[in-house]
């Protein structure tokens, strides 16, 4: 019955009240009352319904507790600030009447307005006292009602009890029968047939040619040229058969029903019978209209699930089938509660639905384990086939969700199988209907995700119209665009599964409750003396954006317009553009933290902590903090950089906020803190020009022909492949003393990083050229020390 009632909170009728909000004070009362009434009525709430009712009393006194606190808040500071500049009165000093008539007046509307907010708290405190109570009372309630045991379904001793009570429950639904007939005959002779017979034809019309033309339309359009290119149009379309296949009937229903209940045709025993029609009618094409667009029996391309036709089909015949059973079950539930017949025949019902639903979900087991095969064998099959590619394809290919559901299925049948066997059939009930109820929400939760993931990344991609003009009117880089789609894709993908948690869990307890606290935090988060509400949350990130985007334009006006027409050398220029963009970040982080709400006095508070921390020995790890900003935002080296510290030299693979990991030639790791790339000389090998450069130096004999010499080197570096030709290579004399020629020359490569391999292929071309020239090249001069004895 949870369920039944969460779906009838969700869908049913809902009541606009046309009376204007009372006063602050009248709202407090009224609290007060409530909760008076409440708490007065709680002990005797023995059912479901009326903890609901409670629940929801408990809720709306809340509610207009917070209000009145909420609406007085701002008066009290008002009155406080008149207050303020009269001071106190001090000794010996009579103030004028009217001032003292004012202080008076001041003060009883002070002590009134902070008395009134004082009970609007206390009336809060104590509604949330009650509905904490009542929620333990509900799981009181639910777990006993799991755990009563009644007679088997298969003993004949429940059918016996149903057989002795069937004929007066009988006489009460065939009396609630002719209730309803008496009524239509009486409003149909004294209101005419007009009304109602305009009510199903409008009914008829939405149901059969508006949907089924809405249908068409949506899928023409989607394989039309106007749609979106890409994933959305398939997603979209799905959302488009969901969001006609659920309101078209829906609104169908609601139009019959609002005809027939206008000229007084529907009596007040049926009005719920009437208002779980309408929900059952939503809820079985909601199930019909899920499948739809999801399924696509007759579409496998624009199918959103991994399957195949033969499944395809048989689900979407389980899926009808589900429908039925579910507006079959709702009905009966409805008749049987207005008619309130016996409790052996709602038992024996509540069986009924349970064995219903344990047969529908055995069959969708069955056609999930078939399908569950077939892709086996076809992974097996395409394996023998292409046994070369065996390795790259798989062994066989298996679906994660299938197996999950498979397992959780199979679960719940032998808890069920088990649980009516023992005659626990509320317990059989709840799981069968829960796990139909969490198998629709999954699928509705992944269709969403799909759509959501779809919809922002197609919206905020930079090749769509939207894109574009962001690109052009905010300056802001395409591969930016995109990733503000992601983000954007993953908030609302976060909202979805957040919304699907929360009517998951609506059978379970009152969703209103659940749907008050989500209005709670709607109002705002208390942190300490900070209050975080949604809508500054929002604005906050918009003033950053827009202080982002401004300095941006600002920074990008100075490097590209202003600067250039300075007298400023290039180095002076980046120093003032980098001081600008910090500067105007700084603005936009403050900007938007007033518009947050956290002024420049917690700011303060909060930097003068961080400086008493500083003080007692955060002062290095502050630096290289500080230190790896700077490194992120100046980008002196940068990740792929070749830099040497010290004796030390490697490749930059990763820049943390504290620290920089080099990789050294051995293919180590060597850890450096910030400060030390910040402080310290470093030696940046590609970051203003990644060539390489070569030196070859040796000496050769006096009487050597240098020209040659020169052109072995030359041609040495031309027939190099890594050897750059511009700048070219170059070849000079470097000295020439104690009867040698001192040769030095330069060549380029492309990186630094190919300069040793390089130079030492021409070491070897060059030594090997000179010696079939007959060059022979200096060696070290040896002195030997000859004694006179040795003479």
């Amino acid at each position: 019955m949870g369920l039944l009632m969460s779906l009838s909170l969700l869908v049913g009728p809902v009541y606009a009240q046309d009376k204007a909000e009372p006063d602050p004070e009248a709202r407090v009362a009224r609290a007060e009352a409530t909760l008076k009434a409440a708490r007065a009525s709680l002990d005797d709430a023995d059912t479901p319904l009326t903890l609901d009712a409670l629940s929801e009393r408990a809720q709306s006194a809340k509610d207009d507790a917070d209000a009145a606190a909420k609406a007085l808040a701002p008066q009290l500071a008002q009155v406080n600030e008149q207050l303020a500049p009269l001071g106190e009165v001090a000794d010996g000093i009579t103030e004028s009447r009217e001032v003292a008539v004012q202080r008076a007046a001041l003060g009883r509307q002070r002590n009134a307005l902070d008395g009134t907010i004082k009970r609007a708290e206390l009336a809060a405190v104590n509604a949330s006292q009650l509905l904490a109570d009542i929620d333990k009372m509900r799981v009181s309630q639910f777990s006993e009602e799991l755990g009563r045991k009644v007679a088997s379904p298969l003993s004949p001793a429940l059918w016996h009890q149903v057989a002795e009570v069937a004929p007066s429950d009988t006489t009460r639904v065939v009396g609630l029968y002719r209730q309803g007939a008496s009524a239509v005959r009486t409003a149909f002779k004294r209101e005419g047939w007009g009304v109602p017979l305009l009510g199903l034809g409008v009914a008829l019309v939405l149901f059969f040619p508006l949907r089924l033309w809405l249908r068409s339309a949506g899928r023409r359009y989607a394989a039309s040229e106007r749609a979106p290119k890409g994933r959305l149009r398939r997603s979209g379309l799905a959302v488009w058969l969901l969001a006609v296949g659920t309101l078209l009937p829906g609104l169908a229903a609601w139009t019959l029903l609002s005809a027939l209940d206008s000229v007084g045709a529907i009596p007040p025993r049926l009005q719920t019978v009437s208002g779980h029609f309408l929900l059952a009618t939503c809820f079985a094409a909601f199930i019909v209209a899920l499948s739809a667009s999801l399924l696509v029996p007759k579409r496998p391309s624009w199918r959103l699930l991994d399957l195949d036709d033969t499944a395809a089909r048989n689900l979407r015949k389980y899926a009808w089938s589900a429908a039925a059973v579910s507006w079959i079950s709702i009905m009966l539930v409805a008749v049987d509660h207005a008619a309130r017949t016996s409790e052996v025949n709602t038992i024996a019902l509540d069986g009924v639905i349970a064995l219903t639903y344990l047969g529908l979900i055995m069959a969708m087991l069955v056609t999930l384990s078939r399908l569950h095969r077939r892709q086996t064998a076809e992974a097996a099959e395409r394996a023998e086939a292409q046994a070369a590619d065996a390795r790259a394809r798989g062994p066989a290919q298996r679906s994660g969700w299938m197996v999950l559901t498979r397992v959780a299925g199979n679960l719940v049948v032998v808890a069920a199988i088990i649980a009516s066997l023992l005659g626990y059939l509320n317990f059989a009930k709840f799981v069968t209907q829960q796990l139909v109820w969490g198998g629709i929400v999954v699928l509705t939760m992944t269709l969403l995700l799909k759509f959501a993931d779809d919809l922002c990344t197609a919206i905020l991609h930079p090749d769509s119209r939207f894109g574009r003009t962001v690109v052009l009117t905010t300056g802001l880089s395409a591969a930016q665009v995109e990733q503000a789609g992601v983000l954007l894709s993953a908030v609302s993908r976060i909202g979805v599964v957040i919304l699907a948690m929360l009517v998951f869990a609506a059978p379970f307890g009152n969703l209103g409750s659940v749907l008050g606290s989500i209005e709670s935090l709607s109002h705002g988060i208390s942190i300490g003396s900070i209050t975080l509400e949604p809508g500054k949350v929002v604005l906050a990130v918009v003033v950053l954006l827009v202080g982002l985007a401004l300095m941006q334009a600002l920074q990008r006006w100075l490097v590209e317009t202003y600067l250039p027409k300075t007298e400023l050398d290039l180095g002076a220029q980046n120093s003032i553009s980098t001081v600008a963009r910090y500067v105007g970040i700084i603005l936009a982080v403050l900007w938007a933290l007033a518009a947050l709400g956290i002024g420049f006095e917690r700011l303060a508070l909060v930097v003068s902590a961080l400086s008493v921390g500083i003080g007692f020995g955060l002062q290095a790890i502050t630096q290289n903090f500080v230190s790896g900003l700077i490194l992120l935002a100046e980008r002196p080296v940068k990740i792929g950089d070749w830099v040497k510290i010290g004796d030390q030299e490697g490749d930059i693979r990763r820049i943390n906020v504290r620290s920089t990991e080099i990789t050294v030639g051995d293919k180590s790791t060597l850890i450096v803190p910030n400060s030390e790339l910040i402080t310290k000389t470093v030696r940046n090998m590609t970051m203003g020009n990644a060539q390489g450069r070569i030196q070859i130096q040796f000496s050769v004999p006096l009487n050597t022909d240098v020209a040659a010499v020169k052109q072995v080197l030359l041609d040495a570096y031309a027939g190099h492949a890594s050897v750059l030709q511009d700048p070219a290579p170059s070849v000079y004399i470097d000295s020439i003393s104690g009867g040698q020629v001192a040769i030095n020359s330069f060549a380029y490569t492309s990186s630094p990083r190919s300069t040793y391999g390089t130079r030492s292929d021409l070491f070897f071309s060059v030594l090997q050229e000179l010696a079939g020239k007959g060059i022979a090249l200096s060696a070290p001069t040896d002195i030997h020390l000859v004694g006179e004895g040795q003479r």
